[in-house]
């Protein structure tokens, strides 16, 4: 399988269109589909770019060896999809609650975090069990 074919699989297995992972990548759906149909070579930036945007193996990319995909820790999950809500902006109604809770602990005494943080990890450990069980 050549780097193209390569790039259209996560292209497909994302579900996206050329035109929706040129987005992504800040390239045109033209670009995309030179790629895939190895009219243009991957450049070394377009391969760290689709690697960082969509946790693509580099060495899968490069030489379809190994997983395609990246395995994230839960923070680095968590992160991303953080990320993700806050990049959508003002627009989204997640932003706001976000930003909200964010700007309330920020607000509250030393003390009272501490209390939110316990009870939060409380609820964590609480919802494990939950899982195993």
């Amino acid at each position: 399988m050549t780097q193209g074919e390569r790039v259209k699989e996560i292209r497909k297995s994302l579900e996206m269109t050329m035109e929706q992972f040129g987005n992504k990548l800040g390239v045109t759906k033209v670009a995309i589909s030179n790629i895939e149909k190895e009219k243009r070579n991957l450049t070394e930036q377009m391969s760290r770019a689709i690697c960082r945007e969509f946790n693509v193996s580099e060495e899968w990319l490069k030489t379809g060896d190994g997983e395609m995909y990246q395995r994230l820790s839960e923070d680095e999950e968590i992160a991303g999809i953080v990320s993700d809500l806050l990049e959508e902006g003002k627009d989204n109604a997640f932003y706001s609650v976000i930003l909200e809770i964010v700007k309330t602990y920020s607000e509250l005494s030393p003390a009272s975090q501490k209390v939110l943080t316990e009870a939060a990890e409380k609820l964590a450990d609480n919802l494990a069990k939950k899982k195993r069980d």
